[in-house]
């Protein structure tokens, strides 16, 4: 079958949100079991149509409303936006001030664009297997500290479909958290300082946090065969050259000296080890730099922008990305090693396995009369979205009930007296 062809999307996205898109467990998220008032249809959406023509303030009274809509606008991408005070829709009928964005998920957006300083066999919106271990350590970085320093419980990871990735936080507290909330946990969370003209973008203190204690755990297990085999980080003059900019001076010209001796960076690294240990007595900012050189290419790079301000869109999980044809899936944090960015199924496979599938059995229930959903349901198990729906499916119910147990734990204060 040939690759995708961006030119067959007006073709196949019909189909697509016909057929396969997960209308019935999209409500179900976005719905948060109906927590407050009105809370779906203050929900914004915004749709990306053919010739980049960009809709936003998109609102629906149902989720039933929104899948209609969709199906019928056959929108290039799809964004999730903020939930406010007013329908979204009607924004322009509202007084001047008072439509404003209330609560939104936490979100965070990793792009291995902002990686090409440290990155050598890609650039720009190019991934391979080789580089897309960054965003495994950036995932297993990020969810430790969500779960273990912020005790927060819903996360959501899913694959962009290019160069990416993105993560929503949906715990109803942090839901509600203001944008100086917001800034504040990716302050938290951010290391890597400074643009492309800064040199050394990690300087550790002399008390290392256990947050970067946790990180440096994590970045260890990958950064042998990520960085020295993979990237091949110490390989040529001009790699090494870099790595040895973030040495003090002194111990720099030693190590220029030492690598013309050895030709691989797993020897050259060695070199770089032993002689931090000699020089770590004499030399107290040399206590770090072994650390502060790991954590500057390997550490995660977040877009604060997009996950401080309450009322910025994130693309839609599910949503097909029109440059790739893939479709943006949630990834299982259990085989997050295994998830291969190459793997994901793109909108022309789905429909190719749609079009293969005998559809014997399923227009026989059709003339039957069986509901449209149970037929939807049927349809994407029978195609390779089936696992990652399975995930999203699984993050579903974990969080449904949680809040089942949290509302009872409620009721039980409130007979309490």
């Amino acid at each position: 079958m040939a690759d995708f062809e961006p030119g067959s999307l007006p073709d196949l996205l019909p189909l697509y949100y016909r057929r396969v898109f997960p209308f019935g467990l999209y409500g179900r998220w976005l719905r948060y079991g109906d927590v407050s008032k009105n809370y779906f249809q203050r929900r914004e959406f915004s749709f990306t149509l053919r010739d980049d023509i960009y809709v936003r303030y998109q609102s629906f009274n149902t989720p039933l409303e929104l899948e209609k809509e969709i199906q019928k606008m056959c929108p290039y991408k799809i964004d999730i936006g903020a939930v406010y005070s007013h329908k979204p829709i009607q924004h322009n009928m509202v007084h001047l001030g008072a439509f404003q964005a209330q609560e939104k998920e936490l979100v965070f957006d990793i792009d291995m664009t902002d990686y090409d300083d440290v990155r050598r066999c890609c650039s720009s919106a190019e991934i391979c297997p080789k580089c897309w271990t960054l965003m495994s350590i950036a995932i297993r970085i990020i969810d430790r500290a969500l779960v273990e320093d912020f005790g927060i419980k819903h996360r959501l990871w899913v694959y962009s479909g290019r160069r990416g990735v993105h993560c929503w936080v949906c715990d109803e507290s942090v839901r509600k958290w203001s944008s100086s909330l917001r800034s504040a946990a990716v302050e938290y969370l951010s290391l890597v300082k400074g643009g492309e003209e800064t040199i050394k973008k990690v300087t550790l203190p002399d008390n290392i946090h256990p947050f970067i204690s946790e990180s440096l755990n994590v970045v260890k297990r990958y950064f042998r065969e990520y960085a020295l085999v993979e990237q091949d980080i110490l390989g040529s003059k001009e790699s090494y050259e870099k790595v040895l900019a973030l040495v003090p001076e002194t111990v720099r010209k030693e190590l220029l000296q030492e690598f013309t001796k050895k030709h691989d960076s797993v020897k050259r690294w060695e070199l770089l080890t032993k002689a931090m240990e000699r020089h770590s007595n004499t030399l107290k900012k040399m206590a770090h730099t072994e650390s502060e050189i790991m954590l500057q290419y390997c550490f995660p790079r977040l877009d604060m922008n997009v996950s401080k301000g309450i009322n910025h869109l994130l693309k839609s999980p599910f949503s097909v990305h029109p440059k790739t044809g893939r479709i943006s899936v949630p990834i299982d944090l259990k085989k997050l090693d295994e998830f291969d960015p190459f793997a994901v199924p793109t909108i022309s496979r789905l429909c190719h396995e749609l079009d293969t599938v005998s559809n014997d059995e399923g227009d026989a229930k059709e003339n039957d009369g069986e509901p449209e959903n149970s037929r939807r349901s049927r349809d994407y198990k029978k195609t390779s979205l089936a696992p990652y729906v399975k995930v999203f499916e699984q993050f579903l119910e974990e969080m449904e009930k949680s809040h089942k147990k949290e509302r009872l734990k409620a009721s039980d204060m409130q007979l309490d007296f």
